[in-house]
């Protein structure tokens, strides 16, 4: 009988704990909700959670997509017609969410009122996710990998009214050399680009010369760079504008490949290359370039220290998240993505346009 008793208040002490456990877990959610109820009005209603930056939507059918790749888009909810677009171009052992993640595309389309759309590369084309850049066949206007981005944008302006004169695109490394590839090949689809430490386009037409090509660019003439461009598309003026964004320290595509896609570019808009204005962004030297009418029509940014990556500036953990650092997205003070919208006028609405807007 005692050792039944014993046996039995030790059941009994153990159940008590797990009651005082279970009850101490009710009060603090208990008191959670009590901070969060008084911080509110009393009338206010039940919050809607916003949708989320940072989730891309696929769209299956885009067009006959020869070079196989995914397409996938964010669209701000009810954005306007007639606004611009965004394509982005991942870097090589990236998704485009991971991208999106990181350089915040996504974040300053809701904030600022533009839709953006990815190509997504399958390791069925290149298994190491790298846009295949170098092989002809997939940068010849209106063939592969190239045709398949520029069907990505017809279908974003036929299901949501974009602007077809505010088409913008950029990327990273491989996805860098691709836009160069979609500035030459579709010179009239694009109003500007934004390459980050990327390749000339013509650097390469196979692997072996690619390898080569990011350890050093190719040795050509400014002309030759240019000529390169002006033979890719039937379109022979009004090119898009160029930023060109490369670090310092980027041991794995050479700074040497900067230097030939300024040439490459200034070539193309007939810029004297002494005729620059230099200045500081950020810490960073920023050279601009501008063209009769006085806009800039090419400029490079040389981010001091460093390596090959996106240059981000990541906001006060207060704000909505944005440049958020990862593999081959460095913190580096200064904000490609930011930049590029605004110097593509992709800007935040006035607030008497956005009123004027809510009073319609």
């Amino acid at each position: 009988m005692r050792s039944r008793f014993k046996l039995s208040l030790s059941d009994m002490l153990r159940q008590h704990r797990r009651w005082e456990r279970t009850l101490a877990k009710a009060v603090k959610v208990t008191r959670k909700a009590l901070v969060s109820a008084s911080s509110m009005p009393a009338t206010a209603p039940v919050p809607v959670r916003p949708r989320s930056a940072g989730k891309l939507e696929e769209v299956k059918a885009f067009g006959s997509n020869p070079g196989h790749l995914r397409m996938l888009r964010y669209v701000p909810a009810d954005l306007p017609k007639k606004s611009p677009l965004v394509v982005v171009l991942h870097g090589c052992h990236q998704t485009a969410e991971a991208y999106d993640q990181g350089s915040g595309w996504s974040t300053l389309a809701r904030e600022r009122g533009f839709a953006v759309v990815y190509a997504e590369q399958k390791r069925s084309n290149n298994p190491n996710l790298c846009f295949n850049w170098f092989r002809p066949s997939n940068v010849a206007r209106d063939r592969g990998e190239v045709m398949s981005i520029r069907q990505m944008v017809a279908k974003m302006a036929t299901a949501h009214g974009i602007d077809r004169k505010r088409v913008f695109v950029t990327g990273l490394s491989a996805g860098g050399a691709m836009t160069a590839a979609m500035l030459a090949a579709y010179p009239d689809i694009f109003r500007g680009g934004g390459i980050i430490a990327g390749l000339p386009y013509g650097a390469a037409r196979d692997v072996q010369r690619a390898l080569a090509a990011m350890k050093n660019a190719p040795e050509r003439s400014r002309e030759e760079w240019g000529e390169l461009v002006r033979a890719a598309s039937p379109v022979k003026r009004d090119f898009p504008s160029v930023s060109i964004w490369h670090g310092t320290r980027d041991h794995t595509v050479s700074l040497s490949n900067a230097d030939a896609l300024l040439g490459q570019w200034l070539d193309v808009h007939g810029l004297d290359p002494h005729a620059f204005v230099e200045s500081e962004v950020d810490g960073h030297v920023r050279r601009a370039w501008k063209d009769k009418t006085g806009k800039v029509a090419v400029e490079l940014y040389l981010i001091e220290g460093m390596g090959h990556g996106t240059p981000l500036k990541p906001r006060p953990a207060s704000r909505t998240k944005a440049d958020t650092p990862g593999p081959y997205m460095l913190d580096a003070g200064i904000s490609s993505s930011m930049h590029l919208a605004t110097a593509w006028g992709l800007k935040k609405p006035a607030l008497f346009s956005a009123l004027r807007q809510a009073a319609e």
